[in-house]
């Protein structure tokens, strides 16, 4: 199973849109995404290319009643969930929370994949048995070029994507 991977996408509605073109051309099936999308316009690619998304809210989440409804709307397999949430899918434990300094070490053992985002900056490493992600930024407001990855499941590898070329400059 090839899970997408977002955060940060703060409203850049054009960004968020190639991003998950290039997930879905990677055999991407769910997106996970880890908080600040901002706006509720923010969702509108995940409508129009019928992408499943499993998300959590993040500190700049203002209007968190808008973002449910328009999660809601059109493309009815969407979830947001306040920050840290814990599910199972594909037989995988996983821990989606936005910023990893909420959730203290208990809470991350356990989880055999662990996704945030808050720094803005792509990582992954291994704590144990765990994988920790986070997929970067994907407006590339801070560090200039937006990012995501894809996780694949079964493997627990990750290949991270960079959007590149002069029209994703800041």
């Amino acid at each position: 199973m090839r899970i997408g991977l977002l955060s940060d996408t703060h409203d850049r509605v054009p960004a968020i849109r190639e991003l998950l073109q290039q997930m879905v051309a990677g055999g991407v099936s769910l997106v996970m995404h880890a908080g600040d999308y901002c706006s509720p316009f923010s969702l509108q690619p995940f409508h129009d290319l019928s992408l499943p998304l499993l998300g959590v809210f993040g500190r700049n989440d203002g209007d968190r009643d808008a973002l449910i409804a328009a999660a809601k709307t059109g493309f009815g397999a969407a979830e947001l969930y306040e920050s840290p949430h814990s599910f199972d899918l594909g037989g995988k434990s996983v821990l989606l929370v936005h910023d990893l300094a909420d959730v203290h070490q208990r809470s991350i053992d356990g989880h055999e994949v662990i996704v945030h985002g808050f720094t803005h900056v792509p990582e992954m490493k291994s704590r144990g048995d765990s994988l920790i992600v986070n997929p970067g930024e994907g407006c590339g407001w801070l560090h200039g070029a937006p990012t995501g990855a894809i996780l694949d499941l079964n493997t627990k590898s990750i290949e991270f994507l960079k959007l590149t070329g002069p029209e994703w400059k800041v």
